[in-house]
């Protein structure tokens, strides 16, 4: 991709934000706190949609580990990736175990952060490493603004931006770049990933039933999305150690 296509990725960026304000305000739903698998075990509330999000905190402890020796232009976009993700398991575990909108704010915060260091990252890799790296802080300032928006006016316009504005701007530059091609299927597993995990995510209700009420398709669901960053860890590995498998 070309600097011309990056100003086009600005200006797609610009024209969404700005659509949004012409849309009306978003209230969070307090059916979303309902998940159809209630279950407790050995004390834990919730215990599957609990204890599944344990993978996100190891996969981002490994990764915070991996990068300590590493010397790359884009090892902070990295670090807050990994950091979001682990952060991300201790904070959805915790709003899972008492689904609130208080503690809903401590899932979707180290998420936000992962998405934006993410969308940082594709750029950089993919497009230009310098434009990534300088993006990075604001990326993730736009992220915690989506957040405190929410928090403070109980809209989730911004929110819902921040969730699905990165992932067709990274499809765009998977599709058109022609760098680091070699590196391009961890990517696409990622996204393979994030998308089975919302598929996942919708029907809930439905994999309870049919698993017998042994399991949601929430906990699945985490799992499926943790399996995104797993590729991206393997990718770090190769990327910077080639002879590792």
């Amino acid at each position: 991709m070309t600097k011309n296509q990056l100003i086009a990725l600005y200006v797609i960026s610009t024209a969404a934000i700005a659509a949004c304000f012409f849309m009306p305000p978003i209230a969070q739903d307090q059916a979303y706190h309902r998940f159809a698998d209630a279950h407790s075990w050995a004390s834990v509330p919730n215990f599957w949609n609990v204890i599944s999000n344990l993978p996100f905190a190891i996969i981002g402890i490994l990764g915070m580990t991996r990068l300590r020796a590493i010397d790359y232009s884009l090892k902070a976009s990295y670090i807050w990736f990994f950091v979001g993700i682990c952060c991300t398991g201790f904070g959805s575990g915790y709003y899972h175990w008492h689904p609130t909108d208080a503690t809903l704010i401590w899932d979707r915060l180290p998420m936000t952060v992962s998405f934006m260091a993410f969308l940082s990252i594709v750029i950089g890799e993919f497009i230009d490493a310098d434009a990534g790296k300088k993006l990075l802080y604001p990326l993730l300032l736009l992220g915690l603004s989506s957040i405190a928006t929410w928090v403070l006016t109980d809209d989730l316009r911004m929110y819902a931006l921040i969730q699905f504005l990165p992932i067709f701007l990274i499809l765009i530059v998977l599709f058109l770049s022609k760098k680091e091609i070699r590196y391009k299927k961890y990517f696409w597993l990622m996204v393979v990933c994030y998308t089975m995990a919302k598929f996942l995510e919708g029907y809930d209700a439905y994999i309870y039933v049919v698993s017998r009420e042994w399991m949601g398709g929430h906990a699945l669901k985490h799992l499926a999305a943790a399996a995104a960053p797993f590729f991206f860890y393997k990718f770090v590995g190769r990327k910077f150690n080639p002879e590792r498998p």
